[in-house]
């Protein structure tokens, strides 16, 4: 006799559930800590040597990796499109292509991986860590509210950094595409930031700032409130820290073309 538990159909169901049950929680989660974070920014309820120091480690220290991944992606883009401009006799508008991607796109959106690998999972393995070791536990005991104390410096550090984030991972791309432009297509430096200020309007770089700050905010939110969810050991760590991580990716990601449709259709 068949067991139902053994056939596929079962299994992949059961596996169906568990994971809209695990989302729909995580979900609530975030919701949840979102509107408590919203109740202590609106009463100015924040720690602010806590902020200070959350904003130095979410710029600063996220720096060098996230010029890193701008720069090299901005010189692998443009050895490819510059030379291929030149040739149609098109290297006057390899600056403000450039500017168009960088400002639109490529900045926020890289500098959003690069905080999501480097501080979104640090949020999240952190809080979670402090969960599973009750030291959480032992603030609420203290009458310490932990979303005041943990998770609103981290989302407003996200939110005011991001933009700056942005500003210098656009500039450090902009002039990587300028240097690799004279290196392929012969473009001086002079033709290029004339046709670099014809692919920079106001309206985007505000637009871009925007999308940066929701993409910092999404990115502390969901990694601090997946940790400070986290119950059990080492192992519920780990998955914690996955789920941050995918979760962020995939927020951001809703977000630039939420952005997009918005403001560029």
């Amino acid at each position: 006799m068949i067991n139902v538990k053994d056939t596929l159909v079962f299994q992949g169901l059961y596996y169906i559930t568990r994971e809209l049950k695990d989302f729909l929680i995580t979900l609530g989660n975030i919701g949840y800590d979102f509107t408590k974070v919203l109740f202590y920014i609106l009463r100015l309820r924040v720690n602010l040597k806590a902020l200070i120091e959350q904003s130095s480690r979410f710029a600063v220290d996220s720096l060098p990796i996230t010029l890193t991944i701008v720069g090299m992606t901005s010189i692998i883009i443009s050895m490819q499109i510059a030379p291929e401009l030149a040739k149609q006799g098109a290297e006057n508008y390899i600056g403000m292509l450039s500017a168009l991607v960088m400002i639109r796109e490529l900045a926020s959106i890289m500098a959003g991986f690069a905080i999501i690998s480097m501080i979104g999972s640090s949020f999240a393995s952190e809080l979670a860590s402090m969960s599973v070791s009750e030291q959480i536990d032992a603030m609420r005991v203290l009458r310490v509210d932990p979303v005041e104390y943990l998770i609103v410096p981290r989302f407003l550090a996200g939110v005011i950094m991001m933009p700056v984030v942005f500003i210098v991972a656009s500039f450090t791309g902009l002039l990587c595409a300028g240097y690799v432009s004279k290196l392929t297509a012969d473009l001086s430096l002079l033709n290029y930031i004339d046709s670099l200020w014809r692919g920079l309007y106001v309206r985007d770089i505000m637009i871009a700032l925007l999308k940066s700050a929701f993409f910092g905010g999404t990115i502390a939110l969901i990694s601090c409130s997946s940790g400070y969810s986290t119950r059990g050991g080492a192992k519920e760590v780990g998955e914690s820290t996955t789920r941050a991580v995918v979760w962020s990716f995939l927020a951001i990601a809703i977000w630039d073309y939420i952005f997009a449709a918005l403001f560029y259709l």
